[in-house]
């Protein structure tokens, strides 16, 4: 569903005006910074991490990074700043700068590396990503591979069984605990402080983001998708450029309000 400019502001007439009662969850990949060849290569724009920090304050601390990176992934890619994170599609939250919920790893998750590292090992340009609770097969630089590398992953998958998913998004699939979602994430932190009570704001931009937007819409938030293609979200923003630009802006005003999304 994509909505005009005039009909997304219409969507945020009814959430809060002020930014003291929106509750901010941002995807980081391909949202508040572009998709990359592989995942080391991620470029984020200098501005950014002291933008967030500032939009942190002006929400009373209720901002956080809902993501399949690692914790210390985003620690390490928006230094010296630590955020709420509620990292690898919810399997792990940091609230307040303690952990506050960790899956456990699957038993046989090891099993599983070792098969996909395998198949990496003899196919150029496939990249597997270990992130102990999760492992992920990324295949952007071979395009050509991405049906056998999704073959593999949903019979590794298949293999270990009800513990857990396979959580594919672009170019890139991933076997994660199956009690973890970015959906089930941002609902657990809306139930505490500094988010309970607010109105939830959650910016995605692939299938991974889609159970993200799905809890957002039930709580009455509001939920936009970065770029084109099939979405539960309520609006669209066209590029990560296009929101780093309204979080800077609303950075330097020292203000954020759910109507300034309307504006991309």
């Amino acid at each position: 569903m994509t909505l005009t400019t005039s009909e997304m502001m219409n969507s945020t007439s009814d959430l809060a005006p002020t930014e003291a009662e929106i509750a901010l969850f941002l995807d980081f990949d391909g949202t508040l910074v572009e998709i990359a060849p592989s995942p080391a290569d991620v470029d984020v724009d200098r501005r950014l991490p002291a933008a967030l920090d500032t939009l942190r304050h002006s929400l009373g601390g209720a901002l956080a990074l809902v993501s399949g990176r690692p914790i210390s992934f985003l620690d390490s890619a928006l230094d010296p700043y630590r955020f709420d994170t509620a990292a690898l599609h919810g399997a792990e939250i940091r609230l307040g700068g303690d952990v506050h919920s960790r899956a456990a790893v699957p038993a046989e998750m090891r099993s599983a590396l070792r098969d996909l590292v395998r198949f990496a090992n003899s196919h150029v340009g496939i990249i597997v990503e270990d992130k102990h609770i999760s492992v992920a097969m990324h295949w952007r630089l071979a395009p050509q591979l991405a049906d056998e590398a999704l073959d593999l992953l949903r019979a590794v998958a298949s293999r270990m069984g009800p513990g857990v998913r396979l959580q594919e998004g672009k170019s890139v699939a991933e076997i994660v605990p199956a009690s973890a979602s970015k959906g089930a994430a941002i609902s657990q932190l809306m139930q505490l402080p500094p988010y309970a009570g607010r109105r939830p704001v959650f910016i995605g931009d692939d299938v991974t983001d889609e159970h993200g937007f799905a809890a957002v819409n039930a709580l009455g938030g509001l939920s936009i998708r970065i770029g084109d293609g099939e979405t539960r979200a309520a609006g669209r923003i066209a590029s990560p450029t296009t929101l780093r630009s309204i979080l800077l802006n609303a950075a330097e005003r020292g203000r954020l309000t759910a109507s300034d999304f309307s504006e991309g």
